[in-house]
């Protein structure tokens, strides 16, 4: 009887220990999985991280027309002038062309920066302004109240221009106005009424269209 409880106790003293020892093995499992996870995503995260990195490096140029010269706008127009009208047909349009292709973007934002000189005048942009993008009137028939109706003008019509050109037909674009809001280096500008060249001028930026996300 003795040795029965004996070799029942020894038994026992085994199974525990098998218990122990799978607790063990099992915990080193898993142990070994969050380490494999934790590696893992830290793996993806760098590599994301590089993605990202290279992505910033070969983004696209920013294209700048500077409003001087035979490039130079009319006082208050946004009347091209014959000079600029051809360099957009030609260079900047193939220019364009090659980006959007290239690089798989189809959205190219024009924006218009004037300088600080006050426009003392009456504008119509609130009901002229979809008769011009849509073609129906031609941008002669705008009258700017402000720079920032100016620089809508001029952006509008280089858009205008481009699609004109029938070589864009697959890129969107967006006409967009800063006024006299941001200088060339992108700092806002402080307060200048003088003409100034060096701040007149057309912005091409290049970008992909993102999905719209209403917050509430």
């Amino acid at each position: 009887m003795f040795r029965r409880s004996k070799y029942l106790n020894r038994g026992e003293e085994a199974n525990t220990w098998q218990a122990f020892t799978d607790l063990i093995s099992n915990m080193f499992i898993i142990i070994s999985l969050i380490l494999l996870l934790a590696l893992v995503k830290s793996t993806l995260e760098k590599s994301q991280l590089k993605k990202e990195i290279e992505t910033l490096k070969s983004a696209p140029p920013v294209l700048l027309i500077q409003d001087s010269g035979e490039y130079k706008f009319q006082s208050g127009s946004a009347v091209l002038p014959p000079a600029l009208r051809d360099y957009i047909r030609g260079e900047l349009t193939a220019e364009i062309e090659n980006i959007t292709q290239t690089r798989g973007i189809y959205i190219v934002e024009i924006i218009g920066h004037t300088d600080g000189q006050p426009i003392n005048s009456c504008s119509n942009l609130d009901t002229k302004i979809e008769n011009i993008a849509n073609g129906k009137e031609s941008i002669e028939r705008l009258k700017p109240g402000s720079n920032a109706d100016l620089g809508l003008m001029r952006s509008l019509q280089v858009v205008k221009e481009l699609q004109q050109t029938g070589k864009l037909k697959q890129v969107q674009f967006r006409a967009y106005s800063a006024g006299q809001l941001i200088l060339p280096d992108g700092n806002f500008a402080k307060v200048d009424r003088t003409a100034n060249a060096t701040r007149r001028r057309i912005e091409i930026r290049f970008s992909p269209l993102g999905e719209a996300k209403t917050i509430k």
